[in-house]
């Protein structure tokens, strides 16, 4: 009864009883017209009225709003906002992204919460009213019989009356009391049904369920681009100095060839890194950076800087894949020749794409030493482990299939086969 929220709290409760009367002439109408009808049924029909209109005012989505942003300020109760759900939007080389939409539409049941709530919080404040009111008056009123006031109760035919003296001094600190848990009762019960009324709705729940899963799989997403980009991007630089400093006194045309190699790779990863921020960030990130399968002479002539051979064997008409399978194709031959780069033992590294009209085939094949297998050859990188899961899970968005192992006593392979769809 000494916290300060319990009588904000009533406040809150009081604010919706007034807020409710301006509705009453309007609830009079009814019994106005049927004058006729015995009194009883007229009080009764004008309450039906009146909880029917406040009912109709809880329908509308800014009064929840309202509600909501009061409850959670007089009450002290965390109630959530309305949630907004989302829905996937694609643009080109993006993939899904969420963007916002229409709120969750509730079903007919949890429309309904916000109209009992509005009924409930009116008779509450009301009855809070009308019995802390008569308890404050007393409790004023009879200590020494202030304005003649005395009280009286009768119980199963034993009654007490009070007029005067040290009796209307305890009974007006009772009343006192009375009113102030009837204060703590009020806050109690708004308390305990705001939650329930005014919290999420099942609609709500799903939509923010459903936010969430697009958001865990667009940083997923944004995690493999960095993965295959940056990752791929590291890799050759780091070989590419290497030869640059070797070869920087011998040879400088080839030094400054492999820096040049540096320059546009790196040029190219601080453009993928800069979209990954911006979405990150939750902010305007521009277009996102496309490769395609048309972008691989590209990145086989960044290879050979680096100092790899690379044997590719290209067939079909790889111009007519496009959209996302061309973009996930061109992300699985990174990541393979960034293995290839990171883990392997030197040698050629044979590159095969085969466009089909049903599938598109996509294979790595470099040489490892027998004695360590991959990842552990001369001047093995460090490597986090998610470089062929997350080829997997490409794959698998994609309902392809995937090999990676051993082909034969010194030789790794990488065979991705991709169903061709119309639509891709």
């Amino acid at each position: 009864m000494l916290r300060g929220c319990t009588y904000a709290g009533v406040l809150f409760a009081y604010g919706g009883a007034l807020a409710s009367l301006p509705l009453l002439p309007f609830a009079m109408l009814p019994a106005l017209v049927w004058r006729s009808a015995p009194y009883g049924v007229q009080v009764v029909v004008t309450l039906l009225v009146w909880a029917a209109l406040i009912g109709a005012v809880g329908l509308a989505r800014t009064t929840r709003r309202a509600l909501i942003a009061s409850a959670r300020r007089m009450l002290g109760v965390p109630l959530p906002d309305p949630v907004a759900g989302r829905r996937l939007a694609s643009s080109p080389g993006t993939g899904p992204t969420p963007t916002t939409q229409a709120p969750a539409v509730p079903s007919g049941a949890d429309r309904l919460r916000t109209p009992l709530w509005l009924l409930l919080h009116v008779a509450l404040g009301w009855t809070g009213a009308l019995v802390s009111g008569v308890l404050l008056l007393a409790g004023l009123s009879l200590p020494g019989g202030w304005l003649g006031a005395e009280a009286r109760l009768s119980l199963f035919g034993w009654s007490v009356r009070v007029a005067g003296g040290w009796w209307s001094w305890v009974v007006a600190v009772g009343c006192v009391l009375l009113a102030a848990l009837v204060c703590v009762a009020v806050t109690g019960a708004l308390r305990w049904l705001a939650p329930r009324l005014l919290g999420l709705s099942s609609a709500e729940r799903l939509a923010l369920a459903a936010e969430r899963e697009l958001l865990l799989a667009e940083r997923n997403r944004l995690a493999h681009e960095l993965h295959d980009s940056i990752g791929h991007t590291l890799t050759a630089a780091t070989i590419q100095a290497a030869v640059a400093g070797e070869v920087l006194s011998a040879d400088p045309v080839a030094a400054r060839a492999a820096l040049r190699s540096i320059e546009e790779s790196t040029r190219a990863a601080l453009e993928d890194l800069d979209y990954v921020l911006g979405v990150l960030r939750e902010e305007e990130a521009g277009t996102a950076p496309t490769r395609t399968l048309a972008d691989l002479p590209e990145l086989l002539d960044r290879l050979r800087h680096a100092g790899a051979v690379v044997e590719p064997e290209l067939s079909g008409e790889l111009a007519q894949v496009q959209g996302t399978l061309s973009r996930a194709a061109y992300r699985i031959l990174q990541e393979g020749l960034t293995n290839a780069l990171r883990h392997g033992a030197g040698g050629p590294i044979d590159i095969r794409v085969v466009a089909a009209s049903d599938a598109l085939e996509l294979r790595v094949v470099n040489r490892i030493e027998v004695r360590t297998g991959i990842g552990t050859g001369t001047g093995a990188f460090p490597t986090s482990g998610h470089g062929l899961p997350g080829l997997a899970e490409r794959v698998r968005l994609l309902h392809g299939e995937i090999e990676a192992g051993p082909d034969g006593p010194q030789r790794w392979r990488l065979a991705v086969r991709l169903p061709v769809r119309v639509s891709a």
